[in-house]
């Protein structure tokens, strides 16, 4: 019985069986890939380079961009170089660190949605505990909780992926590798428990997290009912707003994608939204959180206005 050990690479799905169409979808995600560079990199500039932005706010979202770089990066890249020179082949070792790394990433993402939410939480609901509970070491142990979270979800779950013998060949169905088309080559008769009990732990684990979240914004919106002056409510809608608005597009995409009915299952279906979850929320999420905060456009405004010489490209 072939396993994974037994492949040298697998085979991911093509764009297109014509070069013009390939070439068009290289030149697509390289638009795509260029919005989230420059949209995240002038993000993490801002903030880094503006001090009136060195606040916790400000610090998760640097470290929300700095997510979505990596996490698009780890499969746009790919995907482009596979439109351009026509090949679908990716090695063994390269597909189990797509997997880690998007896994990471993306989950590492979550948590930081998660403690942007509490953070938002405590500046309304509670404000005047707001500067003791949201210390710089506070946020610096909340901040590294949800990376080294993503770390080890990533690890356990790409280990328990590449360890499950596969039976149905090396080709997936999919632009990237990814846990659930990986999941599809496997015995269907073997390892059941380590297929799907990990799946379903970890579907729990999101639902608790997406639960914390959904009340934590109805404490939110109680509190900010309840604020006398138009310009109070204002502020805090558009310090909120952004984030719901990202927390919304990550959660509702790669719900429909990972579950929706098999009826709905299809192979277009399935690169469509795999380009949603993957590629639209870090390409978006720069203009989300710009679009309503006027601290951040004018950091932007006056890192445009910057004269980037020697001496203040290392503003760091």
């Amino acid at each position: 019985m072939p396993n994974s050990s037994s492949f040298s690479e697998f085979l991911l799905l093509a764009f297109a069986d014509t070069r013009e169409l390939q070439f068009l979808n290289f030149w697509l995600f390289l638009g795509i890939y260029l919005a989230a560079l420059l949209g995240n990199g002038l993000i993490i500039t801002a903030i880094a380079c503006d001090h009136r932005l060195h606040t916790p706010m400000y610090f998760f979202l640097l470290n929300l961009s700095v997510l979505d770089l990596g996490s698009i990066s780890t499969t746009v890249p790919k995907a482009m170089a596979s439109s351009l020179w026509d090949t679908r082949a990716i090695s063994f070792t390269g597909c189990a660190a797509q997997v880690f790394f998007f896994a990471f990433l993306l989950s590492a993402e979550f948590s930081l949605l998660i403690v942007m939410a509490y953070d938002r939480y405590i500046a309304i609901c509670k404000p005047l505990h707001y500067g003791t509970l949201m210390g710089s070491r506070a946020c610096v142990h909340m901040a590294a909780a949800a990376w080294v979270s993503g770390f080890l979800y990533a690890l356990i779950h790409t280990v328990n992926t590449f360890s499950i013998p596969l039976c149905h060949g090396n080709a997936l169905d999919h632009f990237f590798c990814e846990i659930a088309q990986i999941f599809k080559l496997s015995c269907s008769d073997t390892d059941y428990f380590r297929k799907n009990g990990v799946i379903a732990l970890s579907a729990c684990l999101y639902l608790v997290c997406f639960v914390f979240i959904f009340f934590s914004y109805v404490q939110i919106f109680r509190a900010v009912l309840r604020i006398p002056s138009e310009q109070g409510r204002h502020k805090a809608f558009s310090m909120c707003l952004p984030h719901l608005a990202v927390v919304s597009l990550f959660i509702s995409t790669a719900v429909f994608s990972y579950l929706k009915p098999p009826s709905l299952s299809s192979p277009a279906l399935n690169l469509v939204m795999a380009v949603l979850y993957s590629m639209v929320p870090p390409a978006v999420n720069p203009l989300i959180y710009s679009m309503r905060n006027q601290e951040l456009r004018d950091a932007l405004r006056n890192l445009s206005a910057m004269d980037f010489s020697p001496a203040t490209a290392f503003c760091l």
